[in-house]
């Protein structure tokens, strides 16, 4: 039986970062396999980075590693924007921007019997969005094929980030999983009087997976965990001090609150989901 430790959306947040590395290691694990998002947001993408190359054998891109790595013209960009895109390159050579623009979209292996496939957000594009409050049909998605897919085959197990919060739902006889954030998780359904401690949400997310790598017999045994581990917030944000919006990155790493509330109310609107119901 083998242990693979899966951690996604670190977001430039090396505090995190490295807390979960030390305890992966100190759980003797030695295969970590990251979704992307190494960058962005928190200003140590270079140091981020470095340390994914170090110690990950399997490198998805995520949506932040293709925006930033990528040129653009910012001629007529909404300022917020531009602001974002100078920010984020500064922190980046031309070796990081290869780097992280030429991680695969997708992954995929048996274990225990199952096709398990990797990818950041949704298998038809990089900054999709499929969450626990979506529709079967949405859901159902994830394990469809597409052409960023390495087979073509529907996954049995899909395993994605993105979305910044753990997450398991199981219909059809699969199995759905968000590995939350290890950088930058956030809880975007919250209600006054009602939230536990922040804490809850804030502590860096990932997770680890066990059964028999490479085997096709149902018979194996396989098993998830959900690890939420406190590290140094504190630490991070003082290392920001260039951070053009270190007060929006404080209250996501302090209070688990995603930045434009604005965007997440378009989102759910995108969606059919009113969340004023929940």
């Amino acid at each position: 039986m083998e242990k693979i430790a899966i951690i996604s959306d670190i977001h430039g947040n090396l505090e995190a970062l490295t807390t979960v590395l030390n305890d992966i290691k100190r759980r003797n694990i030695k295969t970590i396999y990251c979704l992307g998002d190494i960058i962005a947001k928190g200003t140590h993408s270079k140091e981020c980075i470095k340390l994914i190359k170090e110690n990950c054998q399997v490198v998805i891109r995520g949506n932040c590693d293709e925006v930033f790595a990528t040129e653009h013209n910012l001629e007529n960009v909404p300022e917020i924007l531009k602001t974002r895109v100078i920010w984020n390159q500064s922190k980046l050579n031309e070796e990081d921007r290869k780097y992280l623009l030429n991680l695969p979209y997708s992954y995929e292996f048996y274990m225990s019997g199952s096709l398990i496939r990797l990818f950041h957000s949704t298998p038809q594009k990089i900054d999709g969005f499929a969450a626990s409050l979506d529709s079967i049909d949405k859901k159902r998605a994830q394990f469809l094929p597409s052409e960023n897919t390495i087979s073509q085959k529907n996954a049995d197990i899909v395993i994605y980030g993105h979305n910044h919060l753990q997450y398991l739902d199981r219909f059809y006889n699969k199995t759905l999983i968000n590995v939350g954030s290890v950088g930058n998780p956030t809880d975007v359904i919250r209600k006054e009087n009602f939230d536990s401690n922040s804490m809850e949400t804030t502590q860096a997310n990932y997770l680890i997976i066990e059964g028999n790598l490479n085997s096709k017999d149902y018979n194996d045994s396989l098993s998830y965990q959900f690890i939420r581990i406190p590290y140094n917030i504190q630490k991070e944000l003082e290392s920001n001090n260039d951070n053009p919006e270190l007060e929006a990155y404080k209250t996501e790493l302090t209070e688990g609150k995603y930045r434009d509330p604005s965007k997440i109310l378009e989102s759910f609107k995108n969606r059919n989901i009113d969340i004023s119901k929940l």
